[in-house]
């Protein structure tokens, strides 16, 4: 989406209504970060294991500030918070947008801001290149970018009848719902979908 005038936050600031709520800081000694995935998962299963998303609840953390609509905000984001008095920035490391709570970790090695893996349903898969598309089972190499100018990362990206995985050779920063994963065959583009 392009916008004429300002930026999309400062658009969805004059079109959303704000709403106070929590930012709650989880420490990094979450236990979640430091359980080991089962040495039998294998397949799908343990794809979906890794691209799951890190859950949280207000008892996670503490409360550390307020903030005017979590919807305002993205995973990986720092600015905007307004939160001071912590060693090291606070990082958004999660959005619940439904309850509109923002969960934070301090700096930008937090864990809760790392994932090896992602998914993409089928319906939002697009291959720029049909002539590549990998049938039902495949996995091929690629390199792979999560965000605008971000450098390619290796990768492995496997099919499935629900959709594609993208597992990581490195765990990715900020791997955000609703933004776009694109992988490529060097320098060309070979597809992308809507990150789930």
């Amino acid at each position: 989406m392009f916008y004429r005038k300002g930026s999309p936050s400062g658009i969805l600031q004059q079109k959303l209504k704000p709403k106070q709520g929590k930012i709650i800081e989880v420490p990094a000694t979450d236990s979640q970060y430091t359980k080991t995935l089962e040495l039998s998962l294998e397949g799908e299963t343990l794809w979906s294991s890794l691209a799951q998303e890190f859950s949280y609840t207000p008892e996670s953390g503490i409360t550390v500030g307020e903030h005017y609509g979590a919807h305002f905000f993205t995973v990986g984001q720092r600015k905007g918070l307004d939160v001071g008095g912590t060693p090291l920035p606070l990082f958004v490391i999660k959005t619940d947008v439904e309850k509109n709570i923002l969960y934070t970790g301090q700096g930008k090695d937090h864990p809760g801001l790392f994932r090896k893996a992602l998914f993409i349903a089928q319906e939002e898969v697009h291959w720029v290149r049909p002539d590549r598309e990998l049938p039902l089972g495949e996995a091929q190499k690629f390199q792979v970018r999560i965000r605008y100018r971000q450098p390619l990362q290796e990768a492995t990206l496997y099919t499935t009848e629900s959709g594609v995985y993208i597992v990581f050779n490195e765990a990715q920063s900020a791997i955000t719902p609703g933004q776009f994963a694109a992988w490529y065959d060097g320098e060309e583009l070979v597809g992308s979908g809507v990150i789930a």
